[in-house]
């Protein structure tokens, strides 16, 4: 499969040629990772392949569902809805398993509640009545799981004091900072990555408890890639960390690898979204 061969298969609107176009719908922490990924697979393949950033994770994912990205890196609640519905466009490719040992070699991850270092709150009791931020509404970690165990404790609505929508988790964190927001419940693979890049971060803020663990978000392609190309990129992605480039990369993100999942994995997000659709943030 040739670069500069014929086109390799149909393409929409934003495609050129030949092109195969990737995207991130994760935190913008991700993207230097998943550009990486990108140009990974582009070598491993002798594919051509555009990596789709500079624009929102709304457009992005705009530009997926309308099938002008190909492949793409989504939270596991969008995947359920996309994968539940009439004749689903997309199919899974893979999941990354997180080095840490927290993850136990598994493709999860967890929502780890976040406070100010300064914060007398101790425990996710102490948050009735006080100010919350979550990322969006279409994140499992940011939302459906605070909701999902919010519905757990028996608590329909009005638990917190205030709520804002903060439009990712770098910006919930930056709230809690900065003492404009009590808390916040963080993708813990962000988490991870933020106190990477800046590990000061660590003496401002403090854990007081973990949702989870959820399944992983997954990488998922249109079904309208030929399958032999789909099964490439599943190929490619496995065998990442075999290579000493693949696990750099993968290194820069805290990856071991990646791994197979099946849908019957996301069952447990579906079970988790039915069970939070009564709960309301806010009275």
């Amino acid at each position: 499969m040739a670069a500069n061969s014929a086109p390799i298969f149909h393409s929409g609107k934003q495609s050129a040629g030949n092109a195969l176009n990737i995207a991130s719908c994760m935190a913008e922490n991700a993207d230097t990772t998943c550009r990486a990924i990108a140009d990974y697979i582009s070598r491993k393949l002798t594919v051509a392949i555009r990596f789709i950033d500079g624009i929102s994770w709304e457009e992005r994912e705009a530009l997926f569902d309308s099938g002008d990205i190909h492949v793409c890196w989504i939270c596991g609640l969008p995947y359920v809805w996309k994968s539940d519905a009439d004749c689903p466009a997309i199919q899974l490719i893979a999941a990354p398993v997180m080095r840490h040992e927290r993850y136990c070699n598994s493709p999860i991850y967890f929502s780890d509640v976040v406070v100010h270092r300064d914060s007398d709150i101790a425990s996710f009791a102490d948050l009735r009545g006080a100010s919350w931020t979550y990322n969006e509404r279409r994140s499992h970690s940011g939302y459906n799981v605070v909701r999902h165990h919010l519905s757990m404790l028996g608590e329909t609505a009005g638990y917190f004091g205030k709520v804002i929508e903060s439009g990712a988790h770098q910006a919930s964190l930056k709230l809690i900072v900065d003492r404009q927001i009590d808390a916040s419940a963080i993708d813990s693979t962000v988490l991870e990555a933020e106190l990477r890049r800046a590990p000061e971060l660590a003496s401002e803020i403090r854990i007081i408890e973990t949702l989870g663990p959820s399944p992983m978000p997954p990488w998922v392609v249109l079904k309208s890639v030929p399958a032999q190309l789909r099964s490439a990129i599943n190929q490619a992605l496995l065998g990442m960390h075999n290579d000493s480039s693949g696990r750099e990369i993968l290194d820069t993100w805290g990856i071991s690898h990646f791994t197979t999942v099946e849908d019957a994995h996301y069952d447990s997000i579906r079970q988790m979204a039915s069970e939070a659709q009564s709960v309301r943030l806010l009275a």
